[in-house]
């Protein structure tokens, strides 16, 4: 399905890709053996694609919007390197880690690398706007892995608590790439609000389909150990809601593993996921996030951009990686 969404913008991702490529250079060994590293293991570049569409979706891509994407890209990535050394984790998209094949010190540092390399060609597209936008954003991007780290270990995170997180930490780069898109494109302030809403709201189902993969997704499939949020202690919305739906005793039960960041109950819990309605309660929130996806890009163009995005409000819900 991933392929058919791309097809509308085939040539300038391909643009894309080999931007990221090229700015991956540096006379740095490490930088470079890493960055050869990311690039090999894959992924979606799901928020470049974003990007792309969103462009596309109000006129013409043009070269800055190829900028931009490779840009979101390599916020998103620098996240990921700094995130995987905060959860300790061991497996992404089915291969190990960054950190655990180089180590922790390179795994941060090659993501500032990434961070700052994003700047340096933001600065190329001089526009203050975007500038601007993107400095708030990976701020709050900051602020909500420091929310999350907070949380961990703590069962009384509440169904409010963890939607701000999850908008900090994933949702609002969503938004900034179909934001910034259009900005570039000289787009209204009207327009503007109406795409922030679009990345916004994929963001949130996104992140919720990933948090409802953590319990029952294939690790084959996903790249990812089931269990990993439990394992970090991360109170995610299919918790959150079994513990409020739960016997005094099964919630009990969840909440001190949340504590302990333990494992050993998983299939007991995955299970009260599932008959308490935890599961089916957070793919029903996703949903409901994709549906505002639909509303906000009803009045765009019908364009095949358009149809792409709304392809990919399906595809984030119905995917299993």
């Amino acid at each position: 399905m991933i392929n058919d969404i791309r097809a509308s913008v085939e040539a300038d991702f391909a643009r894309v890709n080999t931007l990221i490529i090229d700015q991956l250079y540096s006379d740095v060994d490490m930088v470079e053996n890493v960055g050869q590293y990311i690039v090999d293991s894959g992924g979606k570049r799901l928020r470049p694609l974003l990007t792309l569409l969103a462009a596309a979706s109000v006129g013409e891509v043009t070269e800055k919007h190829i900028t931009f994407a490779a840009i979101i890209e390599f916020i998103h990535t620098a996240t990921l390197l700094h995130d995987d050394v905060v959860d300790i984790s061991t497996l992404r998209r089915g291969k190990p880690t960054v950190n655990s094949e180089f180590g922790n010190a390179p795994s941060v540092l090659v993501g500032d690398f990434l961070y700052t390399r994003a700047f340096q060609l933001m600065v190329q597209l001089d526009d203050m706007r975007i500038l601007a936008l993107m400095a708030d954003v990976t701020n709050q991007i900051a602020e909500g892995e420091v929310l999350q780290l907070v949380r961990a270990g703590d069962p009384e995170t509440s169904r409010e608590q963890y939607f701000d997180v999850i908008t900090r930490k994933t949702a609002i780069l969503f938004a900034a790439a179909c934001e910034g898109a259009v900005m570039l494109s000289g787009e209204s302030d009207a327009v503007l609000a109406r795409m922030h809403s679009v990345g916004l709201n994929l963001g949130i189902a996104f992140q919720l389909i990933d948090d409802v993969l953590d319990y029952e997704g294939d690790p084959e499939t996903t790249g990812k150990n089931v269990g990993d949020d439990l394992n970090e202690g991360k109170p995610t919305l299919p918790l959150i809601h079994a513990m409020s739906h739960a016997s005094s005793e099964d919630a009990a039960l969840i909440a001190d593993s949340i504590r302990q960041k333990s494992v050993e109950n998983l299939n007991t819990i995955v299970a009260l996921a599932k008959t308490t309605g935890g599961i089916q309660e957070t793919r029903r929130a996703a949903v409901e996030h994709c549906g505002r996806v639909s509303t906000a890009l009803a009045d765009l163009p019908a364009t095949a951009a358009r149809a792409s995005l709304e392809k990919l409000a399906e595809f984030s819900i119905a995917r299993e990686s």
